[in-house]
């Protein structure tokens, strides 16, 4: 019989992952969260379907990555990389995605908005420094 997976705990691996204090996960749940709520709702096993996809979105991962990410499989996937089985996969494994390659997705896509913010900001900048020249 497979580890029943722990959705609770796993919404916590990846908040912790992204750097997420619980105090921000609940402002951006609305104002009926708190640090509190974010905590107990760490603890369930399993999460409302509506609500494990407002953490979702929020977190920006795929619901299932929640659903599914177990640390069995994590590690079934990173013994058979290193033991040279070029992409095959543990047999146990049931997950149908590799949560690496979904969140080295995540990062890439952060870097992606980080730049477009930078360049945005350095128009700016660009912007500003013409308008002061104008008004001299």
């Amino acid at each position: 019989m497979p580890n029943k997976v722990h959705e609770g705990r796993n919404i916590k691996r990846f908040r912790e992952m992204l750097g997420i204090k619980q105090e921000a996960l609940a402002y951006e749940l609305g104002e009926d969260w708190t640090q509190k709520k974010v905590s107990l709702l760490e603890q369930k096993e399993t999460i409302e379907p509506d609500i494990l996809e407002q953490v979702a979105k929020i977190l920006k991962v795929p619901v299932d990555a929640i659903k599914n990410f177990s640390e069995e499989a994590a590690i079934n996937i990173i013994s058979s990389t290193l033991h040279d089985n070029a992409g095959s996969i543990n047999n146990n494994c049931t997950l149908t995605f590799n949560p690496v390659d979904k969140w080295m997705e995540v990062l890439e896509e952060n870097k992606k908005l980080y730049e477009r913010l930078l360049k945005e900001k350095e128009e700016k900048i660009v912007l500003l420094e013409k308008l002061v020249d104008k008004k001299k």
